[in-house]
């Protein structure tokens, strides 16, 4: 919502809004920094709906019974969902590149903003993260760009089907695998969606996306890290702790760059890949679109190192499906060193749909001495069925002979793991939909620092 709403002030419109964490008195920061930025806030119990002639734009979390939907409906203002209103500033752009597929997306996104950025075409960007190339003291939650070029690029989330409202000129689909929908749902809609757009640019190293690539009737760029067919191939692939190099080569010409990225991990070469193929279709050069992809800051929250101290390092990662937890867990053991996983899953819904793959992924992807801590899912008010819990999901990853223990509250969770943390460890706080894992995060680096 934080993008939207600085992209609209941008362009000159009234923008107010309500939010439950405001009301919770949770994330001040984010609240100060959208009043700085001329955006007026309401508690979320419709006093701030009074006109017919606002329009009131609304998450997939702000069910019918909150007071700014009741308020709306009384005085006969227009109520559409979030990407409803981010479809329509999409789609009346000359250029859209739409960045989809479960996992990636945001990081991809920044990538693409950076280079676009660098190389002069002032983009508008949407991110669900902050991009730290963007970040400052004049913007905090750098997840918006307001930009004067012809192109408007924007992460298209899947989760609650509205990607079908966009129609891209340039749709990225990453990957597929399990999250929100069934894999027929999410098959469905992504066909949809690289079939409404002019290049669609897939990931042959996915079996879905390499699916799609087959069955596709537009134009495509493909890219890999296994196969010399794609458009894009990487190899001679180099990962270091922090960083990760990789040479790359296009099949078309034979062009071939060098790559230095200052975040590790083969997700982000396949993330990097990605946002080449993008800007290539757009009309960069491999060379020009390499060179502008240095410098490249990551995004926050993804395998954020938020400090180190006396051996132990803190890290900070939206990882919450099981695809991002199996590609975190994967960069994060091609160095040496124990794992302090703690993982709050991001809904009970989401618990309970993807129950075994949660189950499967960390059983799969912990090694022995890793220790996975879980507290209850995130919760912050709302309708929601409770019948899977951390405890069922830790209990079966037991069963398969690794360390795993649930606690109801986080903070006993965090007290767990300065208890357990020893020189040469890494703390991973994963899950989404909650920004205080971040403060989470950091409080626990400054306890460690304290002992």
């Amino acid at each position: 919502m934080l993008p939207l709403a600085l992209i609209l002030r941008a362009r000159g419109f009234e923008v107010a809004g309500s939010d439950r964490s405001l009301d919770q008195g949770r994330l001040g920061a984010k609240f100060d920094y959208l009043k700085s930025q001329g955006v007026t806030l309401f508690p979320q119990d419709g006093s701030g709906v009074t006109r017919a002639d606002q329009i009131l734009v609304r998450s997939a979390a702000v069910e019918d019974t909150v007071g700014d939907v009741l308020a709306a409906k009384r005085v006969g203002a227009r109520d559409i969902k979030r990407p409803e209103l981010l479809a329509e500033l999409f789609n009346a752009a000359r250029v859209r590149i739409g960045v989809a597929g479960t996992s990636g997306k945001s990081t991809t996104t920044a990538m693409i903003a950076w280079i676009l950025h660098r190389a002069g075409r002032d983009p508008t960007v949407v991110n669900g993260a902050v991009m730290k190339n963007f970040a400052g003291p004049e913007a905090l939650f750098a997840s918006a760009l307001v930009g004067a070029g012809e192109t408007f690029v924007a992460e298209v989330d899947e989760s609650d089907g509205s990607i079908v409202h966009y129609a891209p000129t340039i749709a990225i689909v990453n990957n597929i695998a399990l999250d929100h929908k069934s894999m027929d749902e999410l098959r469905t809609l992504f066909a949809g969606f690289v079939d409404r757009a002019e290049t669609s640019v897939l990931n042959l190293d996915n079996e879905e996306t390499a699916a799609l690539a087959m069955k596709t009737k537009g134009r495509t760029m493909t890219f890999s890290m296994r196969t010399p067919l794609a458009e894009l191939f990487a190899y001679d692939v180099q990962l270091n702790p922090t960083s990760v190099s990789f040479q790359v080569v296009e099949r078309a010409n034979g062009s071939r760059a060098n790559v230095t990225l200052s975040v590790t991990g083969e997700h982000n070469i396949a993330n990097a890949l990605a946002a080449l193929c993008a800007v290539r279709a757009h009309g960069l050069s491999l060379a020009e679109a390499t060179a502008a992809l240095t410098g490249f800051a990551g995004t926050a929250r993804r395998l954020e190192v938020v400090g180190e101290t006396a051996g132990v390092a803190v890290i900070d990662d939206f990882a919450h499906n099981p695809d991002k937890i199996a590609a975190t867990l994967k960069a994060l053991h091609a160095f040496p060193g124990r794992l302090l996983l703690l993982f709050q899953p991001h809904g009970y819904g989401p618990l309970k749909l993807m129950r075994q793959q949660f189950v499967d992924c960390f059983a799969e992807n912990m090694r022995d001495d890793d220790v996975l801590l879980m507290p209850d899912p995130v919760y912050f008010g709302g309708t929601v069925e409770r019948s899977v819990t951390s405890e069922d999901i830790v209990r079966a990853v037991r069963s398969r002979g690794l360390n795993a223990v649930a606690f109801a509250e986080r903070d006993a969770c965090g007290d767990k793991l300065l208890e357990l943390a020893e020189p040469g460890d890494r703390i991973v706080v994963m899950g989404a939909r909650d920004d205080t894992l971040s403060v989470f995060a950091s409080e626990l680096i400054e306890r460690l620092r304290a002992r």
